[in-house]
């Protein structure tokens, strides 16, 4: 499994348009963590600009199957988003734990 994160840029209204849509929102982001595929997922605070959520998935194409589907990107609250894989070195959960030589 490798580490994915998604980035969403918001659009001008967002704040305004995103209760209507978050109860979908975060009902498929749930659904998506009970699968193990969303570790972690939110907005951007100070300013709300955007969100970043991260992923464990065997390829990305999990990732933007998510995106295409989540109801803030189909309604455009979701302005732009983008896909980055992520190498995790360090911590419990890295995908690919890079030790120092003198431990």
């Amino acid at each position: 499994m490798k580490h994915f994160l998604l980035f969403y840029e918001a659009g001008p209204d967002y704040l305004a348009r995103r209760p209507a849509y978050r109860d979908a929102h975060l009902e498929k982001a749930w659904a998506a963590s009970e699968r193990g595929e969303l570790v972690l997922g939110g907005a951007l605070a100070d300013p709300v600009d955007g969100a970043v959520l991260l992923f464990r998935a065997p390829s990305r194409e999990v990732v933007e199957a998510f995106a295409r589907a989540d109801p803030y990107v189909v309604e455009g609250l979701v302005t732009g988003w983008r896909v980055r894989e992520w190498t995790t070195v360090a911590g419990e959960a890295a995908a690919t734990p890079v030790h120092p030589a003198s431990r």
